[in-house]
């Protein structure tokens, strides 16, 4: 199969120097209570990642030498996701108390390398962010002398519920005042607002949010004052105007839905500039990957890791997850494929179902209502009506009959069923593993077979048909006498 070489969100391949030596400190300790939620609110997911996937890639992808994520609530489920996603690429460190943004924040700093010069501080509930937002925040820190800490900014209509960015007479950035703790009208109007992302030398940083304290209306320690802690020393604070989307952060299942419509958007997007036709409708998670001339029609939903080869059509409401589609593979409306692999020029559908550990390979065809589960079928194979093929091995030109059943459990154990190279299972066939039929055998229609078949023969086992003359009209009048003694009854 054609790998994608455009795939959406590739990691970077190459770490700019500004970032050399700067660590990503990522806060992802909070409970969520607004999910209403036993998971934790960084691993609710949109488009197939939890959210806190897309903010340490972007760390990542913008070169971070190292990624620091900052855990609390569901600490073991978290830690678990990132070894899984990440491996060691990220640290975490533990928030003990949910004390506000200040303490996870210096909760980061406990893990922050020695040879680390820069932080880099934003939030793990914001999964519109890219590596270029927060990148853009780290270099303004770098380019810009004499900047002691540099934070994005936006603005927005209606800033109810940020932060409001305060300015001096001279129209510099001398604080950030949550809402809560505006002090008049005149602070409210303020349409120039936080996202939250913050960037500052490491010994800065710890010296600023050593100095937080908890005088504000939540009672917390604010990673906002450390704004107004550079002011007040007559340091350079740099502001960097961001895009809208990185404020998008999630408190609830309406917010969750919302941010997965935007990004379903800007996936869809980023595959019909890379020569893919995607219809309107069709879902695709983030991971998945598509090659060019590929056609996804309206409704199919495209999960998990994901590939699709060049010039594949994935007709309209097929669902695949963890599938492998090869070239030029045509799958036929409301098709599914699960953990399974489809060759070159391969037909599925419509209405089939492969179920993990399927490998379908080139030229083959699995047609109308045939379910399959762990089973290979040869090059040029075929099974094209309404089979169940479960454990099986199916050689090359090997054609499979409608109604045919591999009996592949026996109540305890799940057994194999091996066809030969061009062999002719007839219909409503029965294979009673573990069985194995010959290259170029035949299994007459309605056979039930038990024993293995040889290579060239043929195996018949059905009952012998009797006709009885004229029994039709004696069996018809039996019928209906008790179909009419019966409505006597009523």
């Amino acid at each position: 199969m054609t790998k994608p070489a455009n795939a959406p969100n590739a990691p970077a391949a190459t770490a700019p120097k500004a970032f050399e030596k700067t660590a990503a400190i990522i806060l992802a300790a909070g409970q969520g209570t607004r999910m209403k939620s036993t998971t934790p609110k960084v691993l609710h997911t949109i488009a197939g990642r939890p959210l806190v996937h897309y903010p340490v890639r972007a760390a990542i992808e913008a070169g971070c030498e190292e990624v620091i994520v900052v855990v609390g609530h569901g600490r073991v489920e978290v830690e678990g996701y990132l070894k899984k996603a990440f491996g060691d690429r990220v640290k975490t460190a533990l928030q003990e108390e949910q004390r506000g943004t200040g303490d996870a924040a210096r909760a980061g700093l406990t893990r922050v390398g020695a040879e680390i010069a820069r932080v880099l501080v934003f939030y793990g509930d914001a999964p519109l962010l890219m590596a270029d937002d927060v990148g853009a925040v780290v270099r303004s820190l770098v380019d810009v002398e004499g900047a002691v800490l540099s934070l994005a900014i936006c603005e927005l209509a209606d800033p109810t519920g940020y932060g409001r960015i305060l300015r001096g007479a001279d129209g510099n950035v001398i604080e950030v005042r949550e809402q809560k703790d505006c002090k008049s009208d005149a602070e409210r109007a303020i349409r120039e607002i936080n996202p939250g992302i913050y960037a500052s030398s490491v010994e800065f940083m710890r010296e600023a949010v050593g100095a937080l304290t908890p005088n504000n209306a939540q009672g917390e320690l604010y990673l906002t004052d450390i704004v107004a802690f550079a002011a007040n020393l007559g340091k350079r604070v740099v502001p960097v105007t961001s895009r809208a989307e990185v404020l998008v952060g999630v408190n609830d299942r309406a917010q969750l839905a919302d941010t997965e419509g935007t990004m379903a958007a800007r996936i869809v997007r980023k595959h019909r500039v890379a020569g893919v036709t995607v219809r309107a409708g069709a879902r695709i998670d983030d991971g998945v990957e598509i090659a060019a001339d590929a056609i996804i029609e309206t409704n199919a939903v495209l999960r998990g890791t994901t590939t699709i080869g060049k010039g594949a059509i994935v007709d309209v409401g097929c669902v695949l997850t963890n599938a492998e589609i090869g070239d030029a593979v045509r799958l036929q409306p409301y098709s599914v494929v699960t953990d399974s692999k489809v060759g070159l020029r391969a037909q599925i559908g419509p209405f089939s179902h492969l179920r993990p550990e399927s490998v379908i390979e080139e030229d083959a065809h699995i047609g109308n209502f045939v379910e399959t589960k762990k089973t290979r079928m040869g090059k040029g194979a075929k099974a094209n009506h309404l089979a169940y093929l479960g454990d099986g091995i199916v050689g090359e030109g090997s054609n499979v009959g409608a109604g045919t059943i591999f009996c592949n459990y026996d109540g305890f154990q799940k057994h194999t069923t091996v066809i030969g190279k061009n062999a002719f299972i007839g219909s409503d066939s029965q294979l009673v593993a573990p069985v194995t039929i010959g290259d170029g055998a035949y299994v007459g229609t309605g056979t039930t077979v038990t024993r293995d078949v040889p290579a060239d023969a043929l195996a018949i086992g059905r009952a012998k048909q009797e006709n009885k003359e004229g029994y039709g009209t004696r069996l018809r009048a039996r019928l209906k006498a008790a179909k009419d003694a019966a409505a006597t009854k009523k």
